[in-house]
């Protein structure tokens, strides 16, 4: 017990010293560098070593009490400057995410309204383009059929991979892979994978997640978390690039760090975006059909989740009597062909 309670303490520590006070060290040394230099001064570092020495020497000055007390102020500095970039970071990917932007305050709720609209405006024209492509794919593909005279019948004839065709469709999911709910791309990207699973298996991933969670391997646990961590970790760096943001009004290379770090968080967070909902479709996939035979939904002999079992399992867990998946509801579809 002693053991685990060491090795835990030790990774909190360690969490709390990459998370917290070295990105917040490097914070506290760019303000001291704006109040030293100043927007006359920005990039004069003869002044700022002069200036660092002549601190270096009043704190030897000081003695070994004055090196204690610049540590320790040093030290929850950094760590106020990280909880207040956490703070920031967790507001940013609420607002990125976006899962329930149609209950924000106005005037928000409109404006999210207003880039949900205009995203779907972009999707409805590229998925139009992407079925004119799609049409001219077949047309060559039964033009190349016909040439071919051991291909068969035009209509037996698979349609040929075309980059043209790939071409338009990731247009397509460079927008959104299904239409448009969110006012981000990140935000479709994770509720994507609930429109998939409910498209393919009728199955209500909120509803199913909590139980299915506790019967996934440790190793995908793992991977998910840290896919989520990982997240998180993005949106806090939009958090340090507001904070840079700040040292702009007295200091214009803040302004310059700010741009580069909110750049590398947009492009982190797409990434990690992407990989956690990949992550939760695929446990989704293969644990599914293993959640539903322990709840006795699915006979054990079915090899993969059907509709039904989706169905069957979604209502289970909501506590309600077992349902029929109807004609129309399985039919009921968004996918692109």
């Amino acid at each position: 017990m002693g053991g685990l309670l060491a090795t835990l303490s030790g990774k909190l520590a360690e969490r709390w010293l990459s998370l917290l006070v070295l990105p917040g060290v490097l914070f506290v040394s760019a303000v001291a560098a704006a109040r030293m230099l100043g927007h006359g001064h920005a990039l004069n570092l003869a002044l700022l070593v002069r200036q660092v020495k002549h601190w270096a020497t009043a704190v030897k000055l000081a003695g070994l009490p004055g090196l204690a007390v610049a540590m320790v102020a040093l030290l929850l500095a950094s760590a106020a400057a990280g909880l207040v970039a956490q703070a920031l970071g967790s507001g940013c990917e609420y607002v990125v995410l976006a899962s329930r932007w149609d209950s924000w305050p106005p005037p928000w709720r409109q404006l999210a309204r207003s880039c949900v609209d205009r995203r779907r405006r972009r999707w409805e024209r590229e998925r139009a383009a992407y079925a004119r492509e799609w049409n001219a794919a077949a047309r060559r593909t039964v033009l190349a059929a016909r040439s071919d005279p051991h291909a068969g019948t035009a209509d037996q004839v698979p349609l040929r991979r075309d980059a043209l065709l790939d071409a338009a469709y990731q247009r397509i999911t460079r927008i959104s892979e299904f239409e448009p709910q969110r006012p981000t791309w990140t935000g479709d990207r994770i509720h994507a994978v609930t429109v998939r699973l409910d498209e393919i298996y009728r199955l209500d991933l909120g509803v199913v997640w909590p139980s299915l969670w506790f019967t996934l391997p440790e190793v995908e646990r793992t991977e998910i978390n840290a896919a989520r961590e990982a997240l998180t970790r993005a949106t806090t760096l939009v958090g340090w690039s507001l904070l840079y943001l700040s040292l702009a009004v007295i200091w214009w290379p803040g302004l310059v760090i700010a741009c580069v770090t909110v750049a590398t968080a947009w492009r982190r967070t797409r990434d990690a975006a992407d990989a956690y909902a990949q992550l939760i479709q695929a446990s989704t996939q293969l644990h599914a059909r293993a959640l539903a035979c322990q709840l006795g939904i699915s006979p054990e002999g079915e090899e993969r989740l059907t509709p039904q079992a989706g169905w069957d399992l979604t209502r289970f867990l909501q506590g309600r009597v077992r349902g029929t998946v109807s004609t129309d509801m399985q039919a009921s579809t968004t996918s692109l062909p």
